[in-house]
């Protein structure tokens, strides 16, 4: 899976995926509900960390396999929706397999 550009996307998307769910169901509860600040400190950098990688990998994706511009967009939007990064994953995961992005499939 890290052999290709698109399976690094995955893995990204995936680290990101989690960061974001951990942030939003975990850190923020416990920020509001406990007055812990420092869960929110924590976890909200590490989300952004992996927000940055996320997105240098779909723009590096986006160059190698030369995706259309809505294919990227879509892949960026996916980022900052709960749960996003793990449906958006199954599109990738079969373009991975095929080696055929669905943009070809439409004649992009």
């Amino acid at each position: 899976m890290m052999s290709s550009a698109i399976g690094r996307l995955r893995i990204a998307g995936v680290l990101e995926g989690i960061s974001f769910i951990v942030l939003l169901f975990l850190a923020m509860p416990l920020k509001y509900g406990l007055g812990i600040h420092i869960a929110v400190t924590i976890t909200g950098a590490l989300h952004g960390g992996l927000f940055i990688l996320y997105i240098l990998a779909v723009l590096f994706v986006w160059i190698q396999r030369r995706w259309s511009v809505p294919r990227a967009v879509v892949a960026m939007v996916v980022s900052v929706i709960p749960f996003g990064p793990f449906i958006f994953d199954k599109s990738l995961k079969k373009e991975e397999e095929t080696g055929i992005s669905p943009d070809s499939a439409i004649g992009s």
